[in-house]
């Protein structure tokens, strides 16, 4: 069986700008990186503002597990489906970062023959938008600590800086540092810290601007830490955000790619979903829904974290109406939640399959609060057996789900296409009436509090006492009034990662509340979320190479 770099490297790629001229764009229209990559100039939203927009797709998924659901794989050959059967459709994807590449996770260019190709390119340094935004970052960083050492005319209390280094890639060991060490030319020594750049405020601002002027705008309002009185310093008070959005002006601009069969796919930004809101940038899907009659975006992890986060940030503030939901499951998968261990997932169990089904009867039930019709995609794997797939089935016509086995692992669009009708007949039979699930004037304990009962399933919610000193000062800082952005594990509905399934009666901690003003959100911290990951006894670093011709192997 090939592997996914081996498909991917016998892709046969057309030149980008044929593929631009698929969706109408002209080589004027594109900065090229190379042959097979561009950047598309923003100039191109103007030129097509009074265009109607075409449909929005949402792909996400049940919560994930070490099975595998291929959330990202069946976004493309679903876009790959959409095509084959007579549509214009455009995949928008985040793009992925160094750390999980090279640690646990692998790539995040799809999987088998639903890829998105140059799939090195873009699991590598692609276009230089992440170094771009580690840059600005740290720009910001260094003008702190300058500020402080050349006589701190702003009072910075350096005991509460809130703006810590970032760097692409998974280190623990950088996670709690000192700094300005070596005596008085070298700066104040203070505690500080990296966190990993998908986690920065400045890729979550990239990714919700809606032009570079904005983007300045937002910067500047980035809150760095407080003075001597207890006052917000923000990145505007240093007089950092010129800089900071002049390295950025590549890097806000949306990037073409193509999938194995030649679709269009914008692929920008990468917030990560369970730290940050983890969608791709508001600019890209804008520009996607201009120029093709469907966009099929994604929002990370499973519909608790991304699809909340895609709602109640990304739609609210970018005015985004979805016409549907794609929840992705596969029958490995729900078994897990049912109870099997990763090494007796190959057996049939359709005990633990039913069992496991009720973490996918949630995350439909959440889709469906926000108005949006919704159709489950049951990812095929070759273990699947006939029972359990009926089983699926069946629980899901009780509950009134539309639902298609899809095969785009194996046949790429081909395998798609029913899942493209599907999604298409819903569109048109089902108009979506979307709605967000709270109100942004809420109280912070009230919008947490309704996020956690309603989506999470939550009994209640634990605010510790620095949470509550947190709010207390957010709200004399007239920062309240902003969407909540929840930090919570991957793996559950609940804020502990072993409590699988749909777990009931269990009580959400929220630890901390941190302001990130120029994303315009507030992240709320819970259980043990770490915004530096780290990597695992054996990295999938140590599985990749570069040969001699040139051939890269062991990156997926």
């Amino acid at each position: 069986m090939k592997t996914d770099v081996q498909i991917a490297q016998e892709g046969k790629m057309l030149p980008i700008v044929e593929v631009a001229e698929k969706i109408g764009l002209e080589e004027n229209d594109l900065e090229l990186y190379g042959k097979y990559k561009a950047k598309v100039s923003l100039d191109v939203l103007e030129k097509l503002k009074d265009k109607p927009d075409g449909k929005l797709i949402l792909v996400t998924a049940i919560n994930p597990t070490p099975a595998g659901e291929g959330k990202t794989t069946v976004n493309i050959g679903l876009s790959m489906g959409l095509n084959k059967i007579g549509k214009t459709a455009i995949s928008a994807l985040r793009e992925p970062s160094l750390g999980p590449c090279f640690g646990v996770k692998g790539g995040a260019a799809g999987g088998g023959y639903a890829q998105v190709l140059p799939m090195e390119d873009i699991n590598l340094h692609f276009t230089g938008d992440l170094h771009a935004i580690t840059a600005a970052h740290n720009l910001l960083s260094a003008l702190i600590d300058n500020h402080i050492h050349q006589g701190n005319q702003l009072q910075i209390d350096s005991r509460r800086i809130t703006w810590k280094r970032v760097l692409d890639m998974n280190d623990r060991a950088l996670r709690n540092i000192v700094v300005g060490l070596g005596g008085k030319p070298n700066g104040m020594p203070r505690e500080d810290g990296f966190d990993i750049t998908v986690a920065s405020e400045i890729m979550a601002i990239l990714c919700l601007a809606d032009d570079l002027i904005d983007l300045k705008e937002r910067i500047g309002n980035i809150v760095i830490g407080y003075n001597f009185s207890g006052e917000a310093v923000h990145a505007k008070d240093l007089d950092a955000e010129g800089a900071l959005a002049l390295l950025l002006k590549d890097a806000i601009k949306p990037n073409l790619v193509q999938t194995l069969e030649n679709t269009p796919a914008f692929i920008h930004g990468g917030p990560f979903a369970n730290i940050a809101h983890g969608c791709n940038s508001v600019l890209a899907t804008k520009m996607a829904l201009k120029l093709a009659d469907y966009t099929v975006t994604e929002a990370g992890f499973g519909a608790d974290l991304g699809a909340e986060k895609f709602f109640d940030i990304k739609c609210r503030m970018a005015g985004l109406k979805p016409d549907a939901a794609v929840i992705v499951a596969t029958v490995r998968a729900l078994k897990h939640h049912g109870g099997v261990l990763k090494q007796d997932l190959n057996t049939e169990n359709l005990e633990a399959l039913e069992k496991g089904f009720a973490n996918l009867e949630k995350h439909i039930e959440n889709v469906r609060k926000y108005n949006v019709p919704v159709v489950v995609a049951i990812n095929e794997f070759p273990t699947d057996t006939e029972k359990e797939v009926e089983l699926v089935f069946n629980k899901c016509k009780e509950i009134g789900v539309e639902v298609v086995q899809t095969q785009v692992w194996a046949k790429g669009g081909l395998g798609g296409e029913e899942l493209a009708k599907k999604v298409v007949e819903v569109i048109e039979n089902e108009p979506s009436d979307f709605k967000v699930l709270y109100d942004e004037n809420d109280s912070i304990k009230d919008k947490i509090t309704k996020i956690a009962r309603e989506v999470y399933g939550a009994k209640d919610v634990d605010f510790t006492q620095k949470c509550m000193k947190d709010i207390k000062q957010i709200e004399a800082l007239g920062l309240d009034k902003m969407p909540i952005c929840m930090a919570k594990t991957q793996y559950s509905l609940s804020d502990d990662p072993k409590l699988l399934g749909r777990p009931e009666g269990f009580t959400i901690e929220v630890r901390q509340i941190k302001i990130s003003a120029g994303a315009r959100f507030l992240v709320a911290l819970t259980g043990e979320i770490m915004t530096m990951p780290g990597l695992p006894k054996v990295p999938a670093a140590n599985r990749m190479d570069i040969l001699e011709d040139g051939e890269i192997i062991g990156l997926f």
